[in-house]
């Protein structure tokens, strides 16, 4: 034990690094016990709500509301994917939930910077990480979705796209972080049952404790010039940054885990919102994979279409906002600076766009 001891005090890094991966480990845990305590409770809600879709002004909210839900648009994108290759739905219903799942997941990331919330400087932080996401997404829909409505360009071109890969067959890629929790979840599950409110306190418990303690070892590391490794590596340039996400969330198969764990390491100082702007654009189209894998395995070109048409909207928003991206950065920034001094406007933003409005639109239109 004294040798333990010694080595700490010689080596404090080395035992603050191993804490923080340990920490990480919980993080991810609690984000697949979330996901799926949530699937429990709201899974069928979301399915039958997709399939119900004739409006595409209500397809939107409800793309939303059912991301919101069940907190992954991957899942989301994929019943909306598989109920296009059963014909439950058309293309031209899909695509308006397709972009609303896009706004939907940055949930998530907000949920994640909540726990900052009484240290002003770190929240202020990690939450303008968190909201450059869904900003980016609502600016994005705020121009396609009408370009879309009156055109079909989405349609049209991912139509193109999918008659060239249709045929091509998919694979079933699996996702690290889900092979070293979805055991841990599942043991859980069987010990306590799938009691979806016990399951998802536990959840929140789990990320609450471990992002705490991510954000200490990650100040340990700054001291350790762990940001000059951020800087120097992953995140030197704004080019390097997307790919970095691209292909994070193309691994992990879930853009909420890639954006969400860019939330305390903002936090604690080591990226600025510009730094993890083009990052989160990168997860944006990163999270695209798994619809298109999907829609390949099933070799339908409708599925196909709406799979490429998630990519081709991905990519036409980021056309847009990267070079403009002041304006997302911007209203982050200063949005969060008024969230640090009203402490209850991130949980009443939360409610109010991820939940209210969709759910008083759905009724109002449908």
């Amino acid at each position: 034990m004294k040798a333990v001891l010694k080595f700490y005090k010689q080596h404090p890094g080395i035992f603050n690094f191993l804490k923080l991966l340990f920490f990480l480990y919980l993080f991810f845990f609690s984000l697949e016990l979330m996901g799926a305590s949530l699937k429990m409770f709201g899974k069928g809600v979301a399915e039958n709500l997709i399939q119900t879709t004739t409006n595409p002004l209500v397809g939107l909210f409800i793309g939303i509301l059912a991301t919101s839900i069940i907190q992954s648009s991957s899942s989301t994108t994929s019943i909306v994917v598989g109920l296009v290759a059963g014909g439950v739905l058309n293309v031209s219903n899909a695509i308006p939930i397709i972009m609303g799942a896009n706004i939907g997941t940055s949930v998530t990331n907000l949920l994640v910077s909540l726990p900052q919330i009484r240290r002003n400087i770190e929240f202020q932080r990690s939450f303008s990480a968190a909201i450059v996401h869904d900003f980016f997404n609502v600016l994005s829909v705020l121009v396609l979705f009408p370009l879309q409505y009156f055109t079909n360009f989405l349609g049209h071109a991912a139509a193109f796209l999918g008659k060239q890969f249709q045929h091509i067959g998919g694979l079933n890629f699996l996702s690290p972080v889900k092979a070293i929790t979805k055991p841990a979840v599942d043991a859980l599950r069987t010990l306590i049952g799938d009691t979806a409110w016990i399951l998802l306190v536990l959840a929140l418990f789990c990320l609450l404790f471990s992002l705490a303690q991510m954000v200490k070892s990650l100040k340990v590391l700054v001291v350790a010039k762990a940001e000059v490794w951020f800087d120097r590596y992953l995140f030197k340039t704004a080019l390097r940054a997307f790919f970095v996400g691209l292909l994070l969330t193309a691994i992990v198969q879930s853009s909420s885990i890639t954006t969400s764990l860019a939330v305390p390491i903002a936090g604690a100082g080591l990226l600025t919102i510009t730094q993890i702007f083009p990052y989160t654009l990168g997860a944006n189209i990163g999270t695209t994979v798994t619809a298109i894998l999907a829609a390949l395995v099933t070799g339908n070109l409708s599925a196909v279409i709406v799979a490429f048409s998630h990519l081709l909207f991905n990519i036409s928003g980021m056309m847009i906002w990267w070079p403009l991206k002041f304006v997302p950065i911007t209203m982050a920034q200063k949005f969060s600076q008024f969230a640090t001094r009203k402490k209850w406007v991130p949980i009443v933003y939360i409610l109010i766009v991820f939940f209210l409005i969709p759910v008083v639109l759905i009724l109002l239109f449908r």
